[in-house]
C-alpha cells in the first residue's frame, strides 16, 4: 500500500470531545477541548492542552482546577457551540441549556448532563506553542448511575460518547474486543 508524506501535523485521532468545566460556581464557564488525555493510571493524572488566549485559560490558571465532563451524542450541538463561543462575553450553560453542579473535591462545577465527571487539580502548567499544558490530578470521578453495570462497573456503550477526529464529531461504536482478548485461552469445552 502506498502511503502519502506531509509534515508533522497534529494528526492522532479520535479523541474526546470534553466539555471542560472550570471557574467558580458563582462564575463557572465551560469549553470544547479535544486536546485532552490520561497521563498516569498511579496516580491517575490528565491533561488539557489550551490556547493562552481562551477565557478559560486565565480561569483554570487562576483557579488550579478543572472538570473533565465526557457528553453523549445528545450534546452533540452544545459541544460545538461551546467550542465556537466565548465565555468572555457569552454565557455558554445558559445559552445551551447545561446544569452546573457541585464538584466534591474541586470548586469548579460539574456539568450534569454529562454521564462522566473527572475533578482535577492542576500540579504543573507547560508552555507549549501555539497550547500550554494543563497537567492535573484526576482528585475524583463521578459516574451517572443508570450507566452502572451489575458488577459496579462503568458501561461505556451505554454512555453514547462523542469523540473527535480531523474536524468532526464522531460516536463511539460497538466495543470490537476487550484487553487481552487476543491471548486469553479459551474456557475448555469452547474450543
Amino acid at each position: 500500500m502506498a502511503k502519502i508524506f506531509w509534515d508533522g501535523a497534529a494528526l492522532l485521532s479520535p479523541v474526546p470531545a470534553a466539555l471542560v468545566s472550570c471557574g467558580t460556581p458563582e462564575r463557572p464557564n465551560v469549553l470544547t477541548v479535544a486536546w485532552t488525555g490520561i497521563i498516569s493510571s498511579k496516580p491517575p493524572r490528565t491533561y488539557v492542552s489550551l490556547r493562552p488566549e481562551r477565557f478559560s485559560h486565565g480561569l483554570i490558571s487562576e483557579t488550579g482546577e478543572f472538570v473533565i465532563n465526557l457528553p453523549p451524542r445528545a450534546l452533540l450541538k452544545t459541544v460545538d457551540t461551546c467550542g465556537v463561543l466565548s465565555g468572555r462575553n457569552t454565557d455558554k450553560l445558559s445559552k445551551c441549556g447545561l446544569t452546573a453542579e457541585s464538584s466534591r473535591r474541586v470548586s469548579a462545577p460539574s456539568i450534569s448532563e454529562c454521564p462522566i465527571s473527572l475533578e482535577c487539580k492542576v500540579f504543573e502548567i507547560k508552555r507549549l506553542g501555539s497550547h500550554d499544558m494543563f497537567l492535573a490530578d484526576i482528585v475524583g470521578v463521578s459516574a451517572d448511575e443508570r450507566f452502572i453495570d451489575k458488577k459496579g462497573r462503568l458501561d461505556v456503550k451505554k454512555c453514547d460518547l462523542l469523540c473527535y477526529a480531523h474536524g468532526a464529531y464522531f460516536g463511539l461504536s460497538e466495543p470490537l474486543g476487550t484487553f487481552g482478548f487476543s491471548v486469553r485461552k479459551k474456557p475448555r469445552g469452547k474450543r
